[in-house]
């Protein structure tokens, strides 16, 4: 099993491709970057955590970060965590994408989910109550972006006939698409245009492991984010088969950082000690 680290790369805190080169030498497998254009000043809109911290709201851009860290790296796998597809064009996401996958060598993985900020979507013009559906049809027109020379897609929310876009990933036919989320419909998104399914660490997440294993027809790896360093926790998710366990490390200056990551450390060498 690996482990891998999440951060917010804000402009206040250890530059994304410090913290990049930082977890790569201390053996971590991967990090994921979250990312927010915005909040809006009015409201948080079912926040997962009030105040809400000033993190949210001081992100560096997705893509941009994630250059920076495959830029000063060499083994890292680098990850979004996750990309708000809804608030994105498909064909500018699809070129960036491949654009950092390509000048890594096939180092990324992209995570994608719907968010939980209703008012942030409306801002992009995305309405909340079709949300999912709108993801579902980004991510496929994505895929057959990079999948083809000449790509077309036609759907209720995305159109396009007979484009050219390069560079193609490197990993083909595309990164990894890890689909976020834990509700009641999230397992029919991950059979539907997943490669895994990356929720937040919760107890009842054995049982949802246990039905996508029992429903996908096609391998389907587990990512899990959030996950407590207890050794006995990392025991059950890999008899669960799960492919990599990731916790959140704070955004701030290095000695922040470094002391988290120091008890998820500790946490792993206990676990699988050398």
């Amino acid at each position: 099993m690996e482990f891998g680290v999440g951060i917010f790369p804000t402009h206040d805190g250890m530059k994304p491709g410090d913290v990049a080169r930082f977890v790569e030498e201390r053996g971590q497998d991967a990090l994921y970057f979250a990312e927010h254009t915005h909040i809006p000043a009015t409201e948080t809109d079912r926040a997962p955590g009030r105040p809400l911290p000033a993190k949210y709201w001081h992100t560096y851009d997705l893509f941009v970060a994630l250059t920076a860290a495959a830029a000063a790296t060499t083994r890292l796998r680098v990850a979004s965590g996750i990309c708000l597809v809804i608030e994105r064009d498909p064909i500018i996401t699809a070129k960036e994408v491949a654009s950092v996958d390509h000048l890594s060598g096939g180092r990324l993985e992209f995570g994608v989910g719907a968010g939980w900020n209703r008012t942030e979507m409306r801002n992009h013009g995305t309405d909340p109550r079709v949300r999912m559906r709108v993801l579902r049809e980004r991510v496929e027109a994505m895929k057959t972006i990079w999948a083809n020379e000449e790509a077309s897609y036609s759907g209720k929310y995305v159109n396009f006939e007979r484009i050219w876009s390069w560079p193609k990933p490197a990993q083909r036919p595309h990164p990894p698409i890890l689909v976020g989320g834990s509700g009641p419909t999230v397992l029919d998104r991950v059979l539907s245009f997943g490669d895994a399914w990356f929720p937040n660490y919760y107890p009842e997440v054995y049982g949802k492991i246990a039905e996508l294993r029992a429903r996908a027809e096609r391998p389907i790896e587990v990512q899990l984010m959030s996950v407590p360093a207890d050794p006995a926790i990392f025991e059950r998710l890999r008899e669960a088969g799960v492919h990599r366990v990731a916790q959140w490390l704070p955004s701030g200056p290095r000695w922040r950082v470094e002391q988290a990551l120091e008890k998820w450390e500790r946490a792993i060498a206990e676990y699988n000690p050398e």
